[in-house]
Protein backbone atom coordinates (compact mmCIF):
# COMPACT_ATOMS: atom_id res chain seq x y z
CA UNK A 1 0.00 0.00 0.00
CA UNK A 2 1.62 3.36 -1.11
CA UNK A 3 2.09 6.08 1.08
CA UNK A 4 0.10 9.16 1.44
CA UNK A 5 1.01 12.13 -0.24
CA UNK A 6 1.61 14.61 2.39
CA UNK A 7 4.49 12.04 3.83
CA UNK A 8 5.86 11.55 -0.13
CA UNK A 9 5.95 15.27 0.02
CA UNK A 10 7.43 15.68 3.11
CA UNK A 11 10.14 13.30 2.26
CA UNK A 12 10.96 14.89 -1.50
CA UNK A 13 10.99 18.38 0.06
CA UNK A 14 14.83 17.16 1.49
CA UNK A 15 15.93 16.41 -2.13
CA UNK A 16 17.59 19.83 -3.11
CA UNK A 17 16.44 20.76 -7.08
CA UNK A 18 17.49 23.29 -9.72
CA UNK A 19 14.93 25.61 -10.80
CA UNK A 20 13.90 26.01 -14.69
CA UNK A 21 11.79 27.69 -16.38
CA UNK A 22 9.58 25.51 -19.00
CA UNK A 23 8.45 28.00 -22.33
CA UNK A 24 5.82 26.66 -24.50
CA UNK A 25 5.25 27.24 -28.14
CA UNK A 26 1.97 25.41 -29.68
CA UNK A 27 0.75 26.35 -32.96
CA UNK A 28 -1.59 29.45 -33.15
CA UNK A 29 -0.71 29.85 -29.22
CA UNK A 30 1.20 32.85 -27.87
CA UNK A 31 4.00 31.79 -25.96
CA UNK A 32 3.64 30.34 -22.09
CA UNK A 33 5.86 29.68 -19.47
CA UNK A 34 5.76 28.34 -15.77
CA UNK A 35 8.19 27.39 -13.31
CA UNK A 36 9.12 23.61 -12.93
CA UNK A 37 11.39 22.03 -10.60
CA UNK A 38 10.81 18.45 -11.66
CA UNK A 39 13.94 18.33 -14.60
CA UNK A 40 16.45 15.65 -15.51
CA UNK A 41 18.43 14.31 -18.06
CA UNK A 42 17.54 11.01 -19.81
CA UNK A 43 20.01 10.17 -22.74
CA UNK A 44 22.71 11.66 -24.36
CA UNK A 45 21.98 9.37 -27.07
CA UNK A 46 19.25 11.04 -28.24
CA UNK A 47 20.21 14.10 -26.78
CA UNK A 48 16.86 13.68 -24.01
CA UNK A 49 15.81 15.53 -21.24
CA UNK A 50 12.18 15.31 -19.12
CA UNK A 51 9.85 17.73 -17.64
CA UNK A 52 7.24 16.81 -15.10
CA UNK A 53 4.26 19.07 -15.30
CA UNK A 54 0.82 18.76 -13.00
CA UNK A 55 -1.82 18.47 -15.17
CA UNK A 56 -3.81 21.66 -13.64
CA UNK A 57 -0.27 24.02 -14.43
CA UNK A 58 -0.73 26.39 -16.85
CA UNK A 59 0.71 24.83 -19.87
CA UNK A 60 -0.06 21.40 -19.53
CA UNK A 61 -2.64 21.57 -22.76
CA UNK A 62 -0.06 23.38 -24.72
CA UNK A 63 1.88 20.73 -24.68
CA UNK A 64 -0.16 17.96 -25.50
CA UNK A 65 -0.66 19.60 -28.85
CA UNK A 66 0.50 18.26 -32.15
CA UNK A 67 3.95 20.29 -32.84
CA UNK A 68 4.20 21.63 -29.80
CA UNK A 69 7.75 23.01 -28.57
CA UNK A 70 9.58 23.91 -25.52
CA UNK A 71 12.43 25.04 -24.37
CA UNK A 72 14.13 24.39 -20.43
CA UNK A 73 15.90 27.61 -18.86
CA UNK A 74 18.10 26.80 -16.09
CA UNK A 75 17.65 29.76 -13.54
CA UNK A 76 20.44 31.81 -11.78
CA UNK A 77 20.65 32.58 -8.04
CA UNK A 78 20.28 36.22 -8.70
CA UNK A 79 16.73 35.26 -10.43
CA UNK A 80 14.43 34.11 -7.83
CA UNK A 81 11.78 37.15 -8.30
CA UNK A 82 11.64 36.05 -12.17
CA UNK A 83 10.70 32.36 -10.67
CA UNK A 84 8.02 33.57 -8.85
CA UNK A 85 6.49 35.21 -11.73
CA UNK A 86 6.40 32.68 -13.64
CA UNK A 87 5.16 30.24 -10.70
CA UNK A 88 2.20 32.74 -9.14
CA UNK A 89 1.90 35.54 -10.91
CA UNK A 90 -0.98 35.87 -13.03
CA UNK A 91 -3.01 38.35 -15.30
CA UNK A 92 0.30 39.60 -16.36
CA UNK A 93 2.59 38.96 -19.61
CA UNK A 94 5.13 37.00 -17.89
CA UNK A 95 7.83 37.81 -20.80
CA UNK A 96 7.67 41.26 -19.97
CA UNK A 97 10.30 40.78 -17.20
CA UNK A 98 14.00 38.86 -18.41
CA UNK A 99 15.41 39.56 -21.52
CA UNK A 100 13.84 36.57 -24.27
CA UNK A 101 15.05 35.54 -27.54
CA UNK A 102 13.56 33.05 -29.86
CA UNK A 103 15.21 29.38 -30.37
CA UNK A 104 15.63 27.02 -33.46
CA UNK A 105 12.56 25.46 -32.86
CA UNK A 106 10.74 28.96 -32.24
CA UNK A 107 10.73 28.58 -28.50
CA UNK A 108 11.37 31.02 -25.75
CA UNK A 109 14.53 31.49 -24.63
CA UNK A 110 15.79 33.46 -21.45
CA UNK A 111 19.39 34.95 -22.88
CA UNK A 112 20.43 35.25 -19.28
CA UNK A 113 19.81 31.98 -17.80
CA UNK A 114 22.36 30.05 -16.63
CA UNK A 115 22.04 27.06 -19.57
CA UNK A 116 19.32 26.69 -21.91
CA UNK A 117 17.97 23.11 -23.89
CA UNK A 118 15.15 24.00 -27.21
CA UNK A 119 13.04 20.67 -27.53
CA UNK A 120 10.78 19.01 -29.83
CA UNK A 121 8.79 16.92 -28.08
CA UNK A 122 10.04 13.36 -27.98
CA UNK A 123 7.44 11.14 -25.76
CA UNK A 124 4.70 12.45 -23.10
CA UNK A 125 3.83 9.90 -20.44
CA UNK A 126 0.29 10.11 -17.99
CA UNK A 127 1.67 9.59 -14.05
CA UNK A 128 -0.29 9.92 -11.67
CA UNK A 129 -1.37 13.72 -11.48
CA UNK A 130 1.56 14.34 -13.87
CA UNK A 131 2.65 13.85 -17.09
CA UNK A 132 6.09 13.11 -18.20
CA UNK A 133 7.33 15.17 -21.10
CA UNK A 134 10.33 13.77 -22.61
CA UNK A 135 11.89 16.61 -25.41
CA UNK A 136 14.65 15.70 -27.97
CA UNK A 137 17.28 18.64 -26.92
CA UNK A 138 17.54 20.32 -30.89
CA UNK A 139 19.67 23.37 -29.93
CA UNK A 140 21.43 24.16 -26.34
CA UNK A 141 23.72 26.62 -24.87
CA UNK A 142 25.31 27.93 -21.56
CA UNK A 143 25.72 31.81 -21.54
CA UNK A 144 26.85 32.12 -17.94
CA UNK A 145 28.66 28.81 -16.82
CA UNK A 146 30.34 30.86 -14.35
CA UNK A 147 26.29 31.69 -12.51
CA UNK A 148 25.46 29.67 -9.57
CA UNK A 149 21.90 27.80 -10.06
CA UNK A 150 19.34 28.85 -8.22
CA UNK A 151 18.39 26.17 -5.76
CA UNK A 152 14.72 25.20 -4.00
CA UNK A 153 15.48 22.72 -0.88
CA UNK A 154 12.55 22.64 2.06
CA UNK A 155 9.97 24.58 0.90
CA UNK A 156 12.24 27.51 0.06
CA UNK A 157 14.93 29.02 -2.66
CA UNK A 158 18.18 28.30 -1.79
CA UNK A 159 21.80 29.30 -3.52
CA UNK A 160 24.96 27.33 -3.24
CA UNK A 161 27.69 28.53 -0.76
CA UNK A 162 31.26 27.78 -2.61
Amino acid sequence: MPIGSEQFRDALRHFPSGVTIVTILAPGEPPHGLTVSSFASVSPKPPLILVSIDHRASGHALLQQEGAVFAVNILAQDQMELSNRFAWVKDVDRFAAGRWATAVTGAPILEDAVAWLDCSLYAHYAAGTHTIYVGQVEASAVPHPDASPLLYWNRGYRQLKQ
